[in-house]
């Protein structure tokens, strides 16, 4: 199995923090409740840089990457998280090491 992940840093607008925090816990929700595929969608501050969020996402595979890029919610997630972000740098990670969730417990 191919695990497919992200990390995502998102650096939000001014006075933007509050209304993004809520777009993230609406969403997260959603794909807790309804994405099997998806192991781990986290968000993060990050200590002493307030107008700074980090994800993680982890897949099973293409295929959930590919089906939670579909989700309405999280199509409605990227359309309206521009209105708070200034700035988003995305990478595409390799997993090689570590503990993590492989999806078949």
């Amino acid at each position: 199995m191919s695990h497919v992940a992200l990390c995502i840093r998102f650096t939000l607008r001014d006075g933007a923090g509050e209304a993004f925090d809520e777009l993230v816990h609406e969403t997260a929700a959603v794909v807790r409740t309804q994405e099997s595929g998806t192991l781990v969608y986290a968000c993060s501050g990050v200590e002493g840089a307030p107008a700074q969020r980090v994800f993680f996402e982890l897949y099973t595979d293409r295929s959930a990457f590919e089906e939670h890029g579909r989700q309405p919610r999280v199509r409605h997630f990227l359309a309206e998280c521009k209105k708070y972000a200034e700035r988003t740098e995305i990478d595409r990670l390799h997993l090689y090491a570590g503990k993590y969730p492989t999806g078949s417990e």
